[in-house]
């Protein structure tokens, strides 16, 4: 009984280690930002943009018109076209700005959102998620603030960020494991790059 239990044991160890070789090596052909802008005879920075992609788990990184890289990211633990509150585990979708840049976040760094932006508050305003109050310090907090206030039932806290400590381990899983609050992840390395690129008051879209 017990060498049967060692045998399982040891096959789900060498099937989860044998996962993570073959993701490191899908890691290993990965193009370096800077020499996609190479290829691409880019030596501008000019109008950065993000495009998120939930139903394709990409974010593709723009310079004007032009795609200079695509990155594998996942998101929130459930899936759903409408992000209703700030326990659904929902990466909203919508059209943002990064309002704020966090150097030393529990997940490595974090690029915040301005989620809930107005267009969020208007909806939930509307199907009376939140109150009038709530609605007025949303949009007060994104015109003088530049992120939105947390503390109605649409939290916040929302963005793209790294992966942390783990970062080793979840880069390398050649699937998809959703597993975030509802903010996008991706390695730890290849945000580090996006920081080269993007700043505060960089367009995000997420499309389902």
């Amino acid at each position: 009984m017990l060498r049967n239990f060692i045998y399982i044991i040891s096959s789900i160890l060498l099937f989860f280690f044998g996962m993570v070789i073959y993701g490191v090596i899908l890691n290993l052909r990965e193009i370096p930002l800077t020499e996609e802008l190479k290829a691409k005879n880019i030596t501008e920075i000019n109008n950065p943009s993000i495009v998120i992609d939930r139903n394709n788990y990409t974010l593709d990184l723009y310079l004007d018109t032009i795609k200079v890289k695509t990155y594998h990211v996942v998101f929130g633990r459930r899936n759903s076209s409408v992000k209703l509150s700030k326990n659904d585990f929902v990466t909203p979708i919508g059209e943002y700005i990064i309002c704020k840049i966090d150097t030393n976040n529990l997940y490595y760094k974090k690029l915040m959102l301005n989620f809930p932006n107005l267009n969020d508050a208007t909806e939930a305003f509307r199907i009376r998620s939140i109150n009038q109050d709530e609605f007025m310090a949303i949009k007060n907090s994104l015109k003088y603030n530049g992120c939105s206030f947390e503390n109605t039932i649409l939290g916040g806290d929302i963005g793209i960020q790294g992966i942390g400590e783990y970062n080793l381990i979840f880069k390398n899983l050649p699937f998809v494991f959703n597993w975030t609050n509802g903010s996008i992840a991706l390695s730890n390395e290849n945000l580090d790059e996006l920081l080269t690129i993007i700043n505060v008051g960089t367009k995000v879209t997420i499309k389902n």
